[in-house]
């Protein structure tokens, strides 16, 4: 029975772990060729512009021995000129696995219902379940495995938000988040987050001082205050956000030793200055890297 990867919440907290240990192995092998996915078809499926999710998705595809298309905007149109269920119907007479980037979370759903291959969250509004496992690979990674971490997030309650939050959630990671108003994170995600917490000992916060929220964080993390499709929100969304750009007296509560994490696209002077994210704390170009081995390990999980 194939299993698709939605969001974090498909997973549990044994498999997120058994994903992280394995894609360290991934990692370990330094970009070595491997039979993981041979014979084995992938299309990347989007209807957003990417760099990080297209480049390390179709890299790890072909590290593990599988072929990998990518269908861009123009051509599938997803849901406009072709239903969500056609393409979904049709590319699993062809593939193995679908990598979806949509706009709204409904469409990577409607997607699964009706393919019999594989689904991956690529990103959607509501999740970027990917960018979780690779959020958490590099927390691990630079604290070390099986140690307690406070993550603070601050910003906008957004998708990477989500994901983050269960990814903590389910490791047994710490979490404060720290929004303006109006921006927390969905209710059902935070209240899913905090029944995984019960198992794992997660300690989960939302707040909306970003002061009170880095006071003895180990890893700080910001996104993006405008995300794509949210263009006309712009000049509203930066008044909003006004207070909870990371910059260097806002982390002066901090752990000295705390990481700064972005999942990147960045804009240096509005969530980050640019001292913040060149300087000697910032991971955001590990954490980059991380996505390959994060994907290669879902890979092999969901196709071997």
């Amino acid at each position: 029975m194939k299993r698709d990867f939605l969001t974090i919440k498909d997973i549990t907290s044994d498999e997120m772990q058994y994903l992280l240990d394995l894609a360290l192995k991934f990692k370990a092998k330094k970009g070595e060729i491997t039979s993981d996915l041979s014979g084995k078809a992938v299309a990347l499926v989007f209807q957003k512009p990417s760099n990080r999710t297209r480049v390390s998705f179709e890299i790890a595809v072909w590290q593990l021995g599988g072929k990998c298309i990518y269908l861009a905007p123009q051509e599938i149109d997803l849901g406009k000129r072709e239903s969500v269920s056609d393409v979904a119907h049709t590319l699993s007479r062809y593939l193995d696995c679908i990598v979806a980037r949509t706009y709204t979370h409904a469409d990577v759903v409607e997607l699964a219902k009706h393919s019999s291959a594989v689904i991956i969250n690529g990103l959607s509004d509501l999740f970027h379940p990917c960018q979780g496992v690779a959020d958490i690979l590099t927390i691990q990674e630079k604290i070390g495995k099986g140690n307690k971490a406070l993550v603070t997030y601050i910003g906008d309650g957004n998708n990477v938000c989500h994901s983050l939050l269960l990814g903590c959630a389910r490791v047994g990671f710490d979490v404060n988040i720290a929004t303006p108003k109006k921006y927390e994170p969905v209710a059902e995600v935070v209240a899913f987050a905090k029944k995984i917490s019960q198992q794992t000992g997660s300690k989960i916060a939302i707040m909306h001082d970003p002061k009170k929220a880095v006071q003895g964080a180990n890893v700080i993390y910001s996104d993006v205050w405008v995300s794509m499709g949210q263009e006309k929100e712009a000049k509203k969304r930066k008044l909003d956000f006004k207070g909870f750009q990371i910059n260097k007296d806002l982390v002066k509560g901090a752990d000295k030793d705390y990481l700064f994490m972005h999942c990147l696209p960045a804009h240096r002077g509005l969530e980050v200055t640019a001292d913040i994210i060149d300087g000697s704390h910032s991971v955001v170009f590990d954490q980059a890297e991380n996505r390959l081995h994060a994907q290669k390990a879902i890979l092999s999980f969901l196709l071997r």
